[in-house]
């Protein structure tokens, strides 16, 4: 029987046949490569060309072999095995990356009996501009694992601890004796007194120095998140979890240090599994079954006081013992007088270049400043003196800074040493200029304004007639609390 279109056969099997004929010699002749594997993925064809470009000669050599001994990083063996295609894939080579396409060969019955791939490469001028996309996602890949790498290093030394105090020679003594060992260190001190730093310095001078540093500050992520943060977790572990899971820190840090600062604060259920991977140095990501193995050297510090959380029950005495083998105690600004002016001009050197780019100047510190500074309790440590020279800087007009200018900037009630009244001050302290009289003046006056209308800004600006976003500015400029 013949239907109506002229000289179509009847047996559309036979069409059927003939197409899939004519569509194999077409990808056959278009594509790079083709090669054919059967049900155990083990290679029954493959064309003279994609032989040649694997290192075999002659084809008959790669019959039976199977098909990553052939093709390295072939993925037929998934096809066969799930009998589903990969229509269209990147597979990397020692040469060019290709694109593939692997297809399941299946019986009558449904069966997959074996796979065919094509490598899609010269002819296809189309897929240009995804091999370009490909080169230039792979090259930003390169340079942000480059980036990450180098992040992950010590970025302070023991040279970056100014001071030659005694309390602060004893603490880099101590430093650098942890770095000789591969102990767990804990760091003990207020907020601001340069744990992070001694952190950096002791893995950089240790045998762990090529490998990570990795950072996880335990009280700026929720308690929820901190079990994936530290262990990582599978693919749909969990609501909203990564389409490819996540690598935990611990896995990120192997072979170097894992540094968890405020560590007191890590809730209590986690403290046990921090514990038990502390001894057996292995864990399993959440909603995984795959044991990792982790070699990380811990770092902890915290600014609370962990024994008096350990009575309380708050912290794990057995991980508060496990962490407390080489201890150091980082030392209070206020117990290191002595360090304070090497502090403030270093820290003056490392911002003027941020506050005032292009002007090249070398900033002094009056006799009457560093008696004030050295005299200040320094509740906020390093990280406040840096503050306060760096709001000093931002609203100085000229390169000397005296006492005057800080004070504006430094709780009296926080005095520790008020400066003895017959000191005596600088022989010729230089005359304010105009800008400087004028901006005391001013700030001055507005603090007194913003006192007397209980700190509410909008009525102190309306008291004294000028806008409130004015006064929010000067605010800003003059450094005023509020």
């Amino acid at each position: 029987m013949r239907n109506d279109w002229i000289n179509v056969p009847a047996d559309y099997s036979d069409v059927m046949r003939r197409a899939m004929e004519s569509l194999f010699k077409t990808f056959e002749n278009l594509s790079e490569g083709t090669f054919i594997v059967d049900a155990d993925a083990r290679v029954v064809w493959i064309n003279k060309r994609y032989a040649a470009r694997f290192g075999f000669a002659d084809p008959l050599d790669a019959i039976g072999l199977d098909c990553e001994a052939v093709i390295p990083n072939s993925l037929m063996r998934e096809v066969v095995a799930t009998g589903k295609p990969i229509l269209l894939d990147v597979l990397e080579t020692d040469r060019e990356p290709l694109v593939v396409t692997r297809l399941p060969l299946k019986d009558e019955a449904g069966a997959t009996i074996g796979g065919i791939g094509f490598a899609l490469f010269d002819e296809m001028k189309a897929l240009t501009p995804l091999f370009a996309h490909y080169s230039r996602v792979q090259q930003e890949l390169i340079a942000t694992r480059q980036s990450l790498a180098q992040a992950r290093r010590a970025k302070y030394t023991f040279s970056s601890f100014v001071g030659t105090s005694p309390a602060s020679l004893e603490v880099k003594r101590q430093a650098r004796r942890a770095a000789l060992v591969d102990s767990p260190v804990l760091l003990l001190g207020e907020t601001g007194t340069g744990k992070e730093l001694l952190a950096h310095a002791i893995h950089g001078a240790s045998t762990r120095a090529g490998k990570p540093l990795v950072t996880v500050n335990v009280a700026a992520i929720p308690d929820t998140l901190l079990e994936v943060e530290f262990f990582g977790a599978a693919a749909g572990a969990y609501t909203g979890a990564e389409r490819k899971g996540r690598v935990g820190k611990f896995e990120l840090a192997d072979g170097g240090t894992l540094f968890l600062d405020e560590i007191g604060d890590m809730p209590l259920p986690l403290q046990g599994k921090l514990l038990r991977v502390l001894q057996d140095k292995e864990f399993e990501p959440l909603g995984s079954n795959r044991i990792v193995r982790a070699d990380v050297r811990i770092i902890a510090a915290t600014s609370a006081e962990l024994p008096a959380l350990v009575a309380a029950g708050r912290f794990r005495a057995d991980l508060f013992y496990r962490l407390n083998v080489l201890t150091i105690h980082a030392p209070p600004l206020r117990e290191r007088p002595g360090d304070i002016e090497a502090l403030a001009y270093a820290t003056l050197e490392d911002l003027s270049a941020d506050t005032r780019p292009g002007q090249v100047g070398h900033f002094v510190l009056h006799q009457d400043a560093l008696r004030l500074l050295e005299a200040y309790s320094w509740p906020g440590n390093v990280r406040e003196l840096r503050n306060t020279l760096e709001r000093a800087l931002m609203l100085s007009e000229t390169e000397h800074i005296d006492a005057r200018m800080l004070s504006a900037f430094i709780d009296a009630g926080r005095l520790a040493l008020a400066p003895p009244a017959d000191a005596p001050l600088d022989d010729e302290p230089p005359m304010p200029s105009y800008a400087d009289a004028m901006a005391d003046f001013e700030r001055r006056f507005l603090s007194d304004a913003l006192r007397a209308s209980g700190g509410r800004v909008a009525d102190a600006a309306e008291k004294i007639g000028i806008g409130r976003a004015t006064l929010y500015k000067k605010i800003a400029a003059l450094g005023i609390a509020v």
